[in-house]
């Protein structure tokens, strides 16, 4: 089984690839809105390890509205070039893969994004789990809930997160998973492969709908 998967959802762009397993190759590079450009030639060259394309997959957000739809599409024509399978991992299973099996097992996983907007999006995983437990939910900081068991925050707003828990006396730990890899992204998506967790297809998780400016009407 070759496997390549693809990651733009938020501040950083990466590249995978899988045999049998393995994880053979790997590319990434930080910076917001670079995704359109620099995934495709990274896919090149990380996929030539590759050779076949058995599968491929991609992380569906939440995240960046450019990021996700360059990522996305860039896996739709891969797949489709290929026949190989389609699949997403969100954001929050690809940052929860990142972390130590030993924590992930004692602690729940929470998944914090930021919208640009004053706002970020929970998505939230059980202890031990690879697989989120219900879809992403935008809310307000002051809207988190009370965690019912110790916490670990993922997330390029984890640190916002992880402050208001703190303050209410929750058992929260801040971890340094802040932005999520193709390569941890990778874990999730053989599992789901497998048919171990739950399928999931390749539709788009953005952290809040677009901003559209709608057109003034001419007088």
């Amino acid at each position: 089984m070759n496997l390549l998967v693809l990651d733009g959802a938020l501040a950083r762009c990466s590249v995978a690839a899988f045999a049998d397993g393995v994880l053979v190759a790997e590319e990434a590079a930080d910076g917001a809105r670079q995704q359109p450009t620099a995934l495709p030639p990274m896919a090149a060259r990380v996929l030539a390890r590759l050779g076949a394309l058995d599968a491929v997959a991609v992380v569906v957000g939440p995240g960046g509205f450019t990021g996700l739809r360059a990522a996305i599409a860039l896996a739709e024509g891969l797949a489709l070039g290929a026949g190989a399978r389609l699949i997403g991992v969100t954001t929050g299973e690809a940052l929860a893969a990142a972390l130590p099996e030993a924590l992930r097992q004692t602690h729940q996983v929470w998944s914090a994004v930021d919208t640009k907007r004053g706002r970020l999006v929970l998505e939230c995983l059980a202890p031990g789990a690879w697989a989120a437990e219900a879809p992403p939910r935008p809310m307000a900081e002051a809207e988190l809930p009370q965690p019912d068991g110790p916490v670990a925050l993922v997330g390029d707003a984890a640190s916002i997160a992880a402050a208001r828990l703190l303050a209410r006396g929750a058992r929260a730990l801040l971890t340094d998973s802040r932005l999520p890899s193709a390569a941890a992204a990778g874990r999730v998506a053989l599992l789901r492969l497998a048919g171990a967790i739950p399928g999931r297809d390749a539709a788009p998780l953005y952290a809040e709908p677009p901003a559209v400016r709608l057109p003034v009407p001419a007088p």
